[in-house]
C-alpha cells in the first residue's frame, strides 16, 4: 500500500509536485496551492492510500522535488 501525505497549509504554490504527479496533485484556483486528489484532511495532513502502485514512482519524485518538503511517501 501507497500512503500519500501533504502538509497544504505550508503549500507554497510553485506546482512543481503538479508537473511531476498530476494524476495526484492539482492546483487550487482559490488560494494557488497544491491539493492532493482523493485526499482525507486530518488536522491540516491530507492522505491518500492507494493500492495503485503506478503511481508510486511520481510521487517519490513529486516527494524530492518539494521546495518545502511537505509530501511524504511511504510504501507500506
Amino acid at each position: 500500500m501507497i500512503v500519500i501525505t501533504l502538509q497544504r497549509d505550508k503549500c507554497i504554490g510553485c506546482n512543481y509536485c503538479v508537473e511531476v504527479a498530476p494524476g495526484q496533485f492539482q492546483m487550487s484556483k482559490k488560494d494557488g496551492k497544491t491539493v492532493l486528489l482523493k485526499a482525507i484532511n486530518s488536522k491540516g495532513f491530507h492522505t491518500v492510500k492507494s493500492l495503485d502502485y503506478t503511481i508510486l514512482e511520481s510521487c517519490e519524485q513529486a516527494e524530492k522535488i518539494c521546495p518545502v518538503h511537505i509530501i511524504k511517501v511511504k510504501n507500506i
